[in-house]
């Protein structure tokens, strides 16, 4: 028996952008992408059937992508409320990545990035639903009530190619050096 196909919906800052995107990603069988214009729509949509994954874009006209995030974690009347999100973006700051934390974004792709790319990422989150929790609101990970930032840590080194931010840790390192049992 064949799973269900799992619904993604995309919000970009252009509905060229959309377009593209949604063709990539729909390449893959076994998801469905439906195409939003405006928040409103997404949100109409959410009230009335479930999402599996919402690839949203910093750069629309609208309302920040993560005050979107932070409305549809906090309504109580969407189906999806808890729904993994990646956000796309040209360019990412401190106090964006700060937001992006806070809000439960899960993840910030730089712009521009190959499509497949997000394809990728989008089946990896698939896979591996990191959100948790209905009662008591968004528990995704590492957001458990602490945003932790070591001191005198080097920042990690990034190649030209990555598009990918990291918002949290790796949390297969130690993250103090000496308490490892």
């Amino acid at each position: 028996m064949t799973q269900p196909a799992k619904v993604v919906a995309i919000l970009a800052a252009s509905p060229a952008l959309s377009s593209l995107l949604a063709m990539v990603v729909e390449g893959d069988s076994s998801i469905k992408v439906r195409i939003f214009d405006s928040e409103i729509e997404l949100l109409a949509y959410m009230r009335l059937a479930p999402l599996d994954m919402l690839v949203c874009d910093f750069d629309r006209q609208e309302r920040p992508a993560y005050e979107m995030v932070e409305a549809i974690r906090l309504n109580g009347e969407l189906i999806s409320q808890e729904v993994p999100v990646i956000a796309l973006t040209r360019q990412i700051t401190p106090p964006m990545r700060h937001q992006a934390i806070s809000a439960g974004i899960d993840e910030v792709i730089i712009k521009p990035m190959s499509p497949r790319h997000l394809l990728q990422r989008i089946q990896v989150r698939l896979r591996s639903r990191s959100v948790v929790g209905t009662l008591g609101g968004y528990r995704g990970p590492d957001r458990r009530n602490r945003i932790f930032m070591p001191i005198a840590t080097p920042a990690p080194t990034r190649r030209a190619s990555d598009n990918v931010v990291p918002l949290f840790p790796d949390r297969r390192k130690p993250q103090h050096p000496g308490l490892e049992h």
